[in-house]
């Protein structure tokens, strides 16, 4: 049986991500009046919020995967099926 090896633990990316995700979200409250005003104008400035939102998710969502995996909590692995 042999055994496995251990995956390093992404701490850069936990911090980088966090970093950044705490800036964002910094930002957008430090700023909500001139997010309102761009948000409101209408035209190409509609792709604003949905911009945004992608941006946020993508930041949040590694984040909060790096951060998992750094306190070890892993998806299960699927089983083979035996036929």
């Amino acid at each position: 049986m042999e055994r496995a090896i251990p995956k390093p633990k992404p701490y850069k990316k936990f911090l980088i991500f966090g970093i950044l995700s705490v800036t964002l979200y910094y930002l957008l409250i430090t700023h909500q009046e001139l997010v309102k005003e761009f948000c409101s104008k209408g035209k190409y400035y509609a792709f604003f919020p949905i911009i945004t939102a992608f941006i946020f998710s993508f930041v949040h969502g590694n984040f909060t995967d790096a951060f998992w995996s750094v306190l070890g909590v892993e998806p299960k692995k699927k089983r083979r099926e035996v036929k």
